[in-house]
C-alpha cells in the first residue's frame, strides 16, 4: 500500500499545526484569554497525535513481519481511540477550569486583541479542515479523516471565541458591562462540553474495532451473499467471521458440503472462491479474504 500521499498530508498539518499552537498559547497570554490557551493547547495534543499517526502510516506501507504475520492494521485504530481518549481529557480538563473561573468571579480580557487573535486562529484552523478534508476523501484515509475532525474542532471552537469577544466588545462601557469577566470562561465551559462528544464517539468506534467487535454492515452482507451462495450451489450451510482493523477488513468464511460432494480441481474450487469474491466486492487490497470448502461440521 502507498501511503507516501498520506504522509506528506500529515507532515504539512504537523507544520501547520505548531504554528498555530504557538499563536494560541502568545495569544492567549498576551490577552489572558484561557478559551484561546485552551485551543492552543489543544492544537498541541493534535501535534503529538498527527506525530504518531504519520508513524503508524510508515507502518501499514509496510509488508508483515515474523512478529507481526498479518500486517500493522491493527494500530490504526488504536492511535485513533488514543487520541479520542486524550481529546476528551483535555475537553474535561478544560470544563473544570471554565467552572473554576465562573466561580471566582472570572476575569478580565483584552476583548479587541483577543477578539483579532481567536479570528486569526478561527480562519487558520477551518481553512485546514477543508484543505485535509479534501484528500481525506479522495484517499479514504482514517487517519486523515482523524485530522480532518481536530481541524474542525479547533476550528469551531476559534468560532465560539470570535463569538464572545465580538458581545464583549458590544457591552463594553454598557449597562451589562459587569458580565465581561464571565464571558472567556463561559465560552470555554460551552466549547469543551459541545466538543467532548465528538472525541468520546470516535474513541469508542475505534475501541469497537479494536475489540473485533463485527461490523455490522459487512456482517450483513456476507450473510446476504452466502445465504444466496450456497442455496445455489446446494450447499449443507456456511459459517462466517468478519472484523474491520482500519482500512483492513477481515473475512473468514467456511462452506460446508456433503462428504461425497465433487467439488472438481483446485482450479474449479479457486472459480468458486472468485465467485465469492466478486459477490462480496472483496478483490481490493483492503480484504483479507480467507474460504474454504469442509464437509466436516467440526471445521466451519
Amino acid at each position: 500500500m502507498d501511503t507516501a500521499r498520506e504522509q506528506r498530508i500529515l507532515k504539512f498539518s504537523i507544520g501547520v499545526t505548531v504554528a498555530v499552537s504557538a499563536t494560541g498559547f502568545i495569544g492567549g497570554l498576551l490577552v489572558g484569554s484561557q478559551a484561546i490557551l485552551f485551543d492552543g493547547v489543544y492544537s498541541l495534543v493534535d501535534v503529538a497525535l498527527t506525530l504518531v499517526a504519520l508513524a503508524v502510516l510508515r507502518l501499514l506501507g509496510r509488508e508483515g513481519s515474523p512478529r507481526f504475520q498479518y500486517g500493522y492494521w491493527h494500530l490504526e485504530p488504536m492511535v485513533e481511540a488514543l487520541g479520542g481518549a486524550i481529546l476528551a481529557l483535555a475537553c474535561i480538563y478544560a470544563l473544570a477550569n471554565s467552572i473554576i473561573g465562573l466561580t471566582t468571579g472570572g476575569h478580565v480580557i483584552r476583548a479587541g486583541p483577543a477578539l483579532m487573535w481567536a479570528t486569526l486562529l478561527c480562519v487558520s484552523n477551518l481553512g485546514m479542515a477543508a484543505f485535509v478534508r479534501v484528500h481525506a476523501a479522495r484517499l479514504h484515509s482514517p487517519l486523515l479523516w482523524l485530522d480532518v475532525r481536530a481541524w474542525l474542532l479547533s476550528g469551531m471552537m476559534s468560532l465560539a471565541v470570535v463569538l464572545a469577544f465580538a458581545l464583549a466588545l458590544l457591552l463594553e462601557d454598557g449597562d451589562h458591562a459587569h458580565w465581561i469577566p464571565f464571558l472567556d470562561p463561559l465560552v470555554l465551559a460551552i466549547i469543551s462540553l459541545a466538543v467532548l462528544p465528538v472525541p468520546l464517539r470516535g474513541a469508542w468506534k475505534a475501541m469497537r474495532e479494536v475489540l473485533q467487535v463485527a461490523p455490522d454492515t459487512l456482517d450483513a452482507r456476507v450473510q446476504a451473499v452466502m445465504t444466496q451462495f450456497v442455496a445455489e450451489h446446494g450447499y449443507l450451510g456456511f459459517t462466517s467471521h468478519v472484523a474491520k482493523m482500519g482500512r483492513m477488513r477481515f473475512v473468514e468464511i467456511h462452506i460446508l458440503t456433503h462428504p461425497d460432494t465433487a467439488i472438481g480441481t483446485i482450479g474449479s474450487v479457486d472459480a468458486l472462491r472468485d465467485d465469492i469474491a466478486e459477490r462480496l466486492d472483496a478483490r481490493g487490497s483492503e480484504f483479507w479474504l480467507t474460504i474454504d470448502f469442509t464437509a466436516d461440521p467440526a471445521w466451519t
